[in-house]
Formats: structure tokens, C-alpha cells, sequence
């Protein structure tokens, strides 16, 4: 039996061609639990990470414009109501699927706080986009108004940034070693954990910040002692010079191939180069580790090696 952290993208969750309510959501969560229901139908021990910019973005949005009838949240608030709101749909969701195969297997999400290091760069430097993307004048606009840090994302559009440090320790690691250890499926580092920074006297305060989900799910990856990290996407593939006429797709790389491309600067900021730099990191983590960077409708292939990126040692 295979442990396998499953690192799931926003295409999982929802769709660029429709409408953000929850209800549309869950319908996309719906379809996506039947490929992790596979992996799970095949004998894999899976736990689940997603990510949370566009809905905690909007969660902040509709704080900051009901505030004059009731106080805004807090940001890392806001990050735990996306986490638990996401969870609850997969949970939810995948629960049903596993029920019609005839599975009896617990799902359960845990409410994950993920330490950081309050001198981190990431809070000079914010980069994480989240929410909704805008035109170039709206960003301007955003800036001028709500003092907003706003990027150009990959050529969608313009968004707005936070900080986004790295992960240091995951605060419910242990509760979550002991669910996976009796057959629960697990739902962790939502979002990439709810940031907090430890104080002097060992408790912990949240901050404002977004933590990238890809580190966040290498972190637990290497924590839980799994076999393999899988980062789903929404290509089938890593692919050197993406979207030009000498596109080349990567079906294995090397660490040090993955370094060299990393250095020369293949791969986006805004989306492929923190998933290879965190399929780097667990793939160096430890011999005889892989991390497999391939789209959600793959997934299953991928494990298979018929699809996808593998990076390993060597």
C-alpha cells in the first residue's frame, strides 16, 4: 500500500467557466473526488491538500463590504472559513463516492495550522495572488483605494497578492499521523495550512498571510513519511517553453534536471515553478521518494507512470 499525499489545484475545486457560488463548487468537487475515490478503490493510502486563493479572497472581499454592518474577520480567520468550507465539500462529497463503490472508509477534514517564521521574507515581499483576477484599471483602482499589492498572473489577468511564507511545522501533525494510521482518509493543510508564528511563550497567533499550498503539502508529505507527492493540475504535464511552438513535455526529471530548468527560468512564478520546486524538495527529501506533477483527470495514470512529471533523486 502506497501513502500518497494528493496536492489538489484550483481547476479541483472550481471552474474558470462558472459562476463562484458554493453550489457550483461542490458540483466541481463532485467530479473530482471520483478520480481520488479511484486511487483509493485501488488499495493507495490517500490524504488530501488543496489550495484556497480564489475563495479566500473572496471571503475577504465580502468582509471588507459587509463591514459596516458587521466587523470584518481577521485574514487568517478568513483562511480557516475557506478551509473548513472547502473541506466540507470534500468530505462531503468524496464520503458519497466511496459509499456508492461500496467502501466504507472515514473521511474527515482537520482544521490545520501551519507555523511560520514572522521574519520571513514572504512578509516584506508579497507574491501569493488570491481572489479574483481584474482588468489592468481595476487593479490600479484596487491599489489606489485599499492600498491592495496587485500582479499581473500569468497572463489571465491582475490580482491581488499577500505574503506567503514558508511552512516551518504543522501544529496537528500528530493528530493527523494517528487518523491516517487508522484507515481515515485525511484532509490536511487546507489552503496550505492557516498561518500562525509561534511566540516566546509557545503559543501561537495567527497572521495575515497565505501559505503556498505546494510547500505546504511537501511539508506534510515529508512529515507523514509518505511514498510519493502528487500535484495536480491542470496540464498533463511539466513542459519546458509552455505555450510556444518549441513547447517540449517532461515525462521524467532528474533533480538536478529539475534544478537546471529552475534556474534558467522555464517555468512561471504565478503557477509551475513553486509545484517543481516543491516536487524537488520531497523528491530530496529522502532515497527512494518521487513527486508527480500531472492533471486531475491523469491522476490515476500518473501513479502508473503513464501519464504526467516524475521528479526523483535520480
Amino acid at each position: 500500500m502506497r501513502k500518497i499525499v494528493i496536492a489538489l489545484g484550483g481547476n479541483a475545486l472550481q471552474s474558470e467557466d462558472s459562476i463562484p457560488t458554493a453550489e457550483a463548487q461542490l458540483e466541481i468537487v463532485k467530479q473530482t473526488v471520483v478520480h481520488l475515490a479511484e486511487l483509493i478503490e485501488e488499495g493507495h493510502k490517500v490524504i488530501i491538500a488543496h489550495g484556497n486563493g480564489p475563495q479566500v479572497g473572496r471571503i475577504a472581499i465580502q468582509n471588507e463590504h459587509a463591514s459596516e454592518i458587521t466587523p470584518a474577520m481577521p485574514f487568517d480567520i478568513c483562511g480557516a472559513m475557506s478551509q473548513g468550507m472547502i473541506g466540507y465539500n470534500i468530505q462531503q462529497a468524496l464520503r458519497d463516492e466511496l459509499v456508492k463503490r461500496g467502501i466504507n472508509k472515514p473521511v474527515i477534514s482537520v482544521i490545520t495550522q501551519v507555523v511560520v517564521d514572522k521574519d520571513d521574507s514572504g512578509f516584506k515581499n508579497p507574491t501569493k495572488p488570491i481572489g479574483a483576477f481584474y482588468k489592468k484599471c481595476e487593479a490600479e483602482a484596487l491599489e489606489k483605494e485599499k492600498s491592495y499589492v496587485m500582479i499581473e498572473d500569468s497572463g489571465r489577468g491582475y490580482r491581488r497578492v499577500v505574503a506567503s511564507p514558508k511552512p516551518k511545522k504543522i501544529v496537528e501533525l500528530e493528530s493527523i499521523k494517528t487518523l491516517i494510521d487508522n484507515d481515515n482518509v485525511v484532509i490536511s493543510t487546507g489552503g496550505g495550512g492557516i498561518p500562525v508564528i509561534e511566540l516566546e511563550d509557545k503559543t501561537l497567533q495567527g497572521v495575515a498571510a497565505v501559505i503556498d499550498k505546494d510547500f505546504a503539502s511537501e511539508k506534510l508529505a515529508e512529515d507523514i513519511d509518505a511514498d510519493e507527492l502528487v500535484i495536480l493540475t491542470g496540464v498533463d504535464r511539466v513542459a519546458i517553453n509552455f505555450g510556444k511552438p518549441n513547447q517540449i513535455d517532461l515525462d521524467k526529471l532528474t533533480a538536478e534536471e529539475a534544478r537546471k530548468y529552475i534556474e534558467e527560468g522555464y517555468f512561471a512564478k504565478g503557477s509551475m515553478l513553486p509545484k517543481v520546486e516543491a516536487a524537488l524538495k520531497f523528491a530530496e527529501s529522502k532515497k527512494g521518494r518521487k513527486a508527480i506533477i500531472a492533471s486531475l483527470e491523469k491522476a490515476k495514470l500518473a501513479l502508473r507512470g503513464e501519464s504526467g512529471t516524475t521528479i526523483s533523486l535520480n
